[in-house]
């Protein structure tokens, strides 16, 4: 008999989804558009940058034929800010996911192709999230962890660790450990702030956990957790309303007694 499975997503899953985020590449070689579900990919013509599919990328990368580009926010130096910012800043919240692109953003030649809007039709305005917003590319704001960033900067780091170390924009990283590093503080520090968030779930109904700027794989990994809080919590509240309502029947029934002179 099959086990039941646990609610949400597990961790290769969230993987997964967020290859579908975009990502910066640099072909080595020329190739013509691919036919994928999501439509044809753009030709990749030496020395053009092109946003790809990550799983893509990777593929592409294996193969020599391109290399990628880090998104601003993998840097150190935006890392050691977004640490700075969640340690020292507002150590109560997490830090501000991207802000959404403009709409003169997605209008421009080129990007509205690349986000997967026909550019021959009027897009309405459509501001695209998760994984479809490009937060993982060269052209993303530093200082703004995305919706996949944990997934992203370990695929990128396992499989792509050449391509981080070389930087972009004349930013030079020393190592990838430095990187990786700076990667296991952050995960840990909004791992202790997850945690230390529930307690504004303590009493009955007495509070709510603000989850923005939360990322998937924190999301997957913590679940369970605050599950937990949250029935445990529940579990409590129901039986201080029990204990109290024992309580008022009892008064009321002593009450009830006094007045009829027993």
């Amino acid at each position: 008999m099959a086990l039941p499975l646990p609610p949400g997503l597990t961790h290769p899953e969230v993987a997964f989804l967020a290859e579908m985020e975009l990502v910066t590449v640099v072909p080595r070689q020329r190739l013509e558009p691919i036919d994928l579900l999501g439509g044809k990919t753009p030709p990749l013509r030496p020395p053009h940058r092109t946003d790809l599919p990550l799983w893509l990328a990777l593929l592409l990368k294996k193969q020599r034929r391109a290399n990628i580009l880090p998104p601003p926010w993998l840097h150190p130096a935006s890392l050691a800010d977004i640490i700075h910012r969640e340690t020292k800043v507002t150590p109560e919240a997490f830090s501000e996911p991207p802000p959404a692109p403009a709409r003169a953003d997605v209008s421009q030649p080129g990007r509205a192709r690349r986000q997967g809007v026909d550019q021959e039709g009027d897009d309405g305005g459509i501001i695209m999230s998760a994984p479809f917003r490009p937060a993982c590319t060269a052209d993303a704001p530093a200082g703004y962890l995305p919706y996949h960033w944990q997934e992203v900067a370990e695929a990128l780091l396992a499989h792509a660790g050449d391509d981080v170390t070389a930087g972009t924009a004349g930013a030079t990283v020393s190592s990838a450990g430095e990187v990786r590093g700076l990667i296991r503080d952050l995960v840990e520090v909004r791992a202790a702030k997850m945690r230390s968030s529930t307690a504004q779930l303590e009493g009955f109904g007495a509070g709510l956990m603000s989850l923005r700027g939360v990322g998937a794989m924190e999301l997957a990994e913590s679940r369970g957790f605050v599950l937990g809080v949250v029935d445990g919590v529940r579990r409590i509240g129901a039986s201080v309303e029990g204990a109290r309502r024992e309580a008022e029947e009892e008064r009321e029934g002593e009450e009830s007694d006094e007045d009829m002179g027993i």
